[in-house]
């Protein structure tokens, strides 16, 4: 234990202290927002290339169905605030629906949320690396290493801190939102693109039907992505975390919300039509501020941000991963922290996930989109509904209003997620609506697991008092050395008997080593018997097994301990000059027996051996 780990700090001053790695509003922007700001970059191009099947004319409901998603952007912002207030623990739709509507409903949307963060961290990476090729065709062919050098990079920036990582992101975050406000403000300053969009559609009009809107306001709904990240990663803010995630949530939707509108009045104002060589924001830009130094400084700056936008699965599934974990549905190595506040195992999982995404899919962003959104979109509507059973039962002044809101938001959103559905399954959804529910299985049959565990153990039951139990100690031994006798040395001090055993072979060599062994035990005389194991096949596991069974038959109320001594290397690549015969026999013994403790004994060589000069070589191998 380190000294500081050991010095006690008064309660303010450790909450001082983890505060210093957690998130200000800001930072949280950054480290939390990025999905959904950098989707501006594509969710109105989706309700373009979708209206675009309508004609030229049919561009023209670009703003209103944009006005749509906005206003649904804001009822989930206004309910996400009320999420924050109400579980300050995080959770976002998992912790609303597990408290109003049951395990299940919290487990599909964990499950729909878990999903749509692996994807959406594939896709934000994808996305940057398809506009970095693009820009550079050249390194077309070296796409799937591309992403997974970014990821790894992104990973790597997370595991140093969460406060930290949203601190490097800070000030790409602030250049996109700088970018974006350019390319509108220097779009509604002209009468005229300064160069005109290099889409072509036919100005024959094609009817405009429900259906059509419908579904480009699905599509569209792929920039609200991201939106319940910062409910899901209230614990990862500074006192008062609820306020600060607040804030954070009402900037996000303030700023997604003008950026979707100023870029839907530019689409209308310039006619900008779907193209196969230059995304819509792309044109938008060039008819802004021209092609010019600073187009391609905004084009660098989104190639960036659609990159980072993975930075929002980072800050968000390992928080959810953790509440998860503490709820017994995740194994309980997902709550633990690292030392700067980081889960590093939620973030691994998460890295080496989206990494088998980005190589099935060969860095192919268009691959994955169609399996994009729609996770997301169950946890909206779960979290919607849960509210609203959430006022109803708060009956609190004004909570028919409140309930009214949460209602259209989670209509809204059931409607979104139906025609994702129904728009999108042979594309590849089918595949989320498998995934979904074999997770909510994993999540059930891990709960069940720590359920038998802990009725085992005795968790939160009055316990007998502890007895003194008969122990046997049985030390595998192979030949004299320092690491023989601290293991015997140990049984002498655990148990009431101990024995060691030795396997031997039928070989010649075998015999005379195993004789001249039996000879040197007998002359060191340490007060315990040898036992020979003879067995002719060569496998050391099986005749111990066999003896540890006749002596479990001989007293079953005794208990027996298996102490396997083993060196504990210096350094970890010096693992392979050490035999691993600990291992092989562990997982015999394991296997094997049916109450056999087994304890492998690590020393460490300095231990052993302090008065030993570096560059002595023992005559008997360790």
């Amino acid at each position: 234990m380190r000294v500081r780990d050991a010095t006690p700090h008064p309660p303010a001053a450790q909450d001082q202290g983890e505060d210093a790695h957690r998130l200000t509003a800001l930072e949280g922007l950054a480290a939390l927002s990025l999905d959904a700001l950098s989707s501006v970059a594509y969710g109105p191009e989706a309700i373009v290339i979708v209206l675009a099947a309508a004609g030229a004319a049919g561009l023209n409901y670009t703003l209103p169905v944009t006005l749509a998603i906005v206003v649904l952007l804001a009822v989930l912002v206004i309910s996400y605030r009320q999420v924050i207030a109400a579980f300050p623990g995080g959770g976002g739709a998992y912790a609303v629906a597990g408290r109003h509507l049951g395990r299940n409903a919290s487990l599909i949307a964990a499950a729909s949320l878990t999903v749509d963060y692996i994807l959406n961290a594939a896709v934000g990476v994808s996305a940057g690396v398809a506009a970095l090729t693009s820009a550079f065709p050249a390194l077309f062919g070296a796409r799937v290493w591309l992403c997974l050098v970014v990821l790894a990079l992104i990973t790597g920036v997370n595991l140093i801190g969460v406060a930290e990582s949203a601190r490097v992101f800070i000030v790409p975050t602030i250049l996109f939102i700088l970018a974006i406000a350019i390319v509108v403000g220097s779009g509604l300053l002209r009468s005229h693109p300064v160069v005109p969009p290099v889409g072509h559609l036919p100005s024959v009009t094609e009817s405009i039907g429900i259906l059509l809107l419908l579904k480009a306001f699905a599509s569209g709904c792929s920039a609200l992505t991201g939106v319940e990240a910062i409910a899901n990663a209230v614990p990862e803010f500074k006192r008062p975390r609820a306020r600060r995630a607040q804030h954070t949530e009402m900037m996000l939707g303030i700023i997604l919300g003008l950026m979707l509108i100023g870029i839907a009045v530019l689409i209308k104002k310039f006619h900008a039509e779907p193209s196969a060589t230059e995304t819509t924001l792309a044109q938008l830009a060039a008819a802004g501020v021209g092609k010019n130094v600073l187009f391609y400084a905004i084009q660098l700056i989104t190639t960036v941000l659609l990159a980072l936008a993975a930075n929002t699965s980072f800050g968000g599934l390992p928080v959810l991963a953790s509440l998860l974990a503490k709820d017994n549905f995740l194994p309980h190595m997902f709550a633990l922290r690292a030392e700067r506040q980081v889960y590093r195992y939620g973030i691994g999982v998460l890295a080496v996930a989206a990494a088998i995404l980005l190589v099935a899919s060969r860095g192919s962003t268009q691959a994955l989109i169609p399996l994009f959104a729609i996770g997301v979109f169950v946890g909206f509507t779960l979290s919607q509904a849960g509210m609203v059973r959430h006022w109803h039962e708060q009956h609190s002044p004004g909570w028919a209003r409140r309930a009214f809101i949460n209602g259209l938001g989670a209509v809204l959103t059931t409607a979104a997620l139906a025609i994702e559905l129904v728009s999108k399954f042979t594309e590849g959804a089918w595949l989320v609506v498998v995934v979904i529910p074999l997770l909510v299985l994993f999540f059930g049959r891990i709960h069940t697991a720590y359920i038998r565990i802990g009725r085992q153990l005795g968790l939160g039951q009055t316990l007998e008092p502890p007895v003194r139990v008969p122990a046997l100690a049985v030390v595998p031994v192979a030949g004299l050395s320092r690491l023989t006798r601290e293991a015997v040395s140990a049984g002498l001090s655990l148990a009431d008997e101990v024995v060691a055993v030795t396997v031997c072979y039928s070989d010649l060599d075998d015999e005379q080593h195993d004789a001249h062994f039996r000879a040197q035990w007998e002359a060191w005389d340490p007060q315990v018997r040898l036992i020979a194991l003879p067995t002719r096949h060569r496998s050391l596991g099986p005749p111990i097994v066999d003896y540890l069974r006749a002596r479990e038959m001989e007293n079953p109320h005794r208990r027996i301990v298996v102490l396997i001594p083993e060196v504990q290397p210096e350094h970890w690549w010096r693992w392979f000059l050490h035999n691993q015969r600990g291992a092989v026999l562990n997982r015999a013994i394991t296997s094997g027996t049916s109450n056999v403790v087994v304890c492998r004994l690590r020393f460490r060589l300095a231990h052993l051996a302090p008065d030993e000069e570096p560059g002595t070589v023992p005559a008997e191998p360790a």
